[in-house]
């Protein structure tokens, strides 16, 4: 079992008293770079999106996609290997990126 994170305060995020895990610290700057680029994408979509329940539901699961890229959906990040997390989010990436086209 991976264990990079020794801490809550390393793991959690406490916002108006609700708890969001963290993004997984291990993963490279630029691909963390370009998966909240998405979650923001998916994040505006689903604001526009709000009549249109196909676009809705894409949005939603672009945000779901980054998400889980980044750790923070999911299996723990810190309960496992590094080299799986790393696959796992370079895996959403491609994904998103598929979306685009």
């Amino acid at each position: 079992m991976a264990d990079d994170a020794g801490s809550d305060d390393e793991r959690w995020l406490t916002i108006n008293g609700r708890r969001w895990r963290r993004t997984d610290p291990s993963l490279p700057a630029d691909l963390v770079a370009a998966l909240t680029s998405h979650l923001g994408r998916g994040r505006s979509g689903v604001r526009r999106a709000k009549e249109d329940p196909d676009a809705t539901s894409a949005a939603r699961r672009r945000v779901d996609l980054a998400k889980h890229g980044l750790g923070e959906r999911g299996p723990y990040w810190w309960d496992e290997p590094e080299d799986e997390r790393l696959r796992r989010a370079k895996q959403a990436l491609a994904e998103l990126e598929e979306l685009e086209d």
